[in-house]
């Protein structure tokens, strides 16, 4: 087997372990990371009623235009502050913290100590 399906391998099987203890709710929504090359993101879902309630990602324009680059730590915790905002406005405190099929390292970690900081409850 080649690298690149060892990993594609890998990381579904990490993705699969991870969601399938995790559901939100609508007290207790879902926040699920997507991470590129070039770009970070998140949204806040509710899985019982299958609605995003909010997201933000460095392709947004508001967003885009304080970062000169979206692929690094300062993008990823400018994210998470802009999310915990929109969350806290939103009347949202409480979330479950999906990092999907990455590890909890680097950009991950910093979008998630950002929302924390900025007042997120995991």
């Amino acid at each position: 087997m080649n690298k690149t399906k060892a990993v594609y391998r890998q990381r579904e099987r990490r993705r699969w372990r991870v969601r399938k203890s995790i559901r939100g709710t609508a007290d207790r929504p879902r926040l699920s990371v997507f991470r590129s090359h070039k770009h970070i993101g998140c949204q806040v879902i509710d899985d019982a009623a299958g609605k995003t309630l909010l997201a933000v990602a460095t392709v947004d324009k508001d967003t885009r235009g304080e970062l000169k680059y979206g692929g690094n730590k300062k993008a990823a915790e400018a994210v998470g502050r802009k999310l915990a905002e929109k969350a806290l406005a939103a009347g949202i405190t409480k979330v479950k913290f999906d990092r999907g099929n990455y590890k909890y390292h680097g950009r991950v970690a910093a979008l998630a100590d950002a929302a924390r900081a900025a007042g997120l409850t995991f």
